[in-house]
């Protein structure tokens, strides 16, 4: 396992990665470990380097993802969620087929391994406010802005 540190405009992201996939990208709590940059770890900073100056909508990087399958399914669906646009928990809900399942969805959003790649910070509540973030709304709000001033 390979683990790198990158710092965004918005705090130390901790990237982990195992054979050249992503399997872990969170603010960091601690960057005292040790750190490798192998060529996938340089990749991965690369496109959160073109991310944050606003030239990469989409990342092309293999992820594994550790999860129930609803989780994955959550995961896989919010990537589909076009840069600078949001969704709501109860329509990713019903896209994932179960569309009483809001609040599952709002879990699965909070346990997503890789944040600003798998883009939980793009699913608001059904009336437009924020709803919740791992790593608070004042963050969720500084992504969804940033987005919106970079379409």
């Amino acid at each position: 396992m390979d683990k790198s540190f990158y710092n965004s405009p918005f705090g130390i992201l901790e990237i982990i990665c195992e054979k050249d996939t992503l399997i872990s990208l969170k603010l960091a709590q601690n960057t005292e470990n040790f750190c490798t940059d192998t060529t996938f770890i340089k990749t991965v900073k690369s496109q959160l380097d073109e991310y944050f100056l606003g030239k990469r909508k989409i990342f092309d990087l293999k992820i594994s993802l550790i999860g129930t399958d609803f989780q994955k399914c959550v995961w896989q669906t919010l990537q589909k969620i076009p840069y600078g646009e949001t969704k709501s928990y109860s329509e990713i809900a019903t896209t994932v087929g179960n569309k009483n399942a809001q609040r599952a969805v709002g879990s699965a959003c909070n346990k997503n391994p890789v944040i600003i790649i798998i883009p939980c910070h793009r699913v608001v509540s059904k009336n437009g406010n924020l709803g919740g973030f791992a790593y608070g709304k004042t963050l969720k709000q500084n992504l969804l802005t940033f987005e919106k001033l970079n379409t």
